[in-house]
């Protein structure tokens, strides 16, 4: 499943970045990769938006962006 088919307060663990280029190495650098533990914060009202927590760090994706990363809940 991917990140916007996930419940606000998921504990999850990121199985494939579904993607490449700059957003591929900008989502690394923030710690999103396969195997690390995140956490789902919550959506905009819209869902346009999502909020996540990787280590200390609170991350927010455009709706595109979380459709890229397959996760499964732990």
């Amino acid at each position: 499943m991917n990140l916007l088919e996930c419940k606000q307060n998921d504990i999850l663990e990121v199985v494939k970045l579904n993607t490449q280029g700059e957003l591929r190495q900008r989502l690394v650098s923030f710690g999103v990769l396969k195997g690390a533990t995140i956490s789902l914060l919550g959506y905009s009202p819209t869902k346009s938006t999502v909020e996540i927590k990787v280590g200390k760090m609170n991350i927010a994706l455009r709706k595109d962006e979380a459709k890229a990363i397959e996760v499964k809940t732990i």
